[in-house]
């Protein structure tokens, strides 16, 4: 069993950045590869980042490739999504996940999101 909850989230200007963290708890952190989805009003949630449990391979959304950066600390079981360079189509909830079937689509724990606003 893994606990997922959010932070960091809030309001920024376009072209500002934001830290978010997911804190984990449950044995299967470490072992876990962790990602990061998001869902705009009146759109399908989709795939963000993702990070293996070492830390060695990360997968993006085209949309997000260069601006963010998944990164995680398996001592403090965080997992964390670093936004640079924001848009306004970055507005979201932003949810962490934990131990996918599929990288990009399914995930068998889920945390209950954080939002975040980008303002033009």
């Amino acid at each position: 069993q893994v606990q997922l909850v959010e932070s960091g989230g809030g309001l920024v200007q376009a072209g500002g950045s934001l830290r978010l963290a997911c804190a984990a708890s449950g044995r299967t952190f470490s072992s876990a590869t962790m990602g990061w989805f998001r869902q705009a009003p009146g759109k399908d949630r989709e795939f963000v980042a993702a990070i293996t449990w070492t830390g060695i391979r990360t997968y993006y959304a085209d949309s997000v490739k260069g601006r963010f950066t998944v990164s995680r600390d398996n001592a403090k079981m965080t997992v964390y999504l670093q936004m640079n360079t924001l848009k306004p189509e970055d507005t979201a909830v932003y949810y962490c996940a934990a131990d996918p079937t599929n990288v990009y689509t399914s995930y068998n724990y889920w945390g209950q999101g954080t939002q975040v606003t980008v303002s033009s």
